[in-house]
């Protein structure tokens, strides 16, 4: 007989983790380090990218 592993639906509060807090507006924004020139504006730009949902949001410099 094989080993069954117990299939254990994760909770409303695991699933949630991280999420509730981007919906209301409180993102933790990180600089995303990859992508710092913008070809069509011709400008250096920071790109912000939030750590728990990954949106992302840009602001030149």
């Amino acid at each position: 007989m094989s080993n069954v592993l117990p299939f254990k639906k994760p909770s409303l509060k695991e699933r949630a983790r991280g999420r509730t807090l981007c919906k209301s507006g409180f993102h933790k924004w990180v600089i995303d380090q990859k992508k710092q020139f913008d070809v069509k504006r011709g400008k250096l730009v920071t790109i912000h990218r939030c750590k728990r949902c990954g949106e992302t949001k840009v602001t030149a410099d």
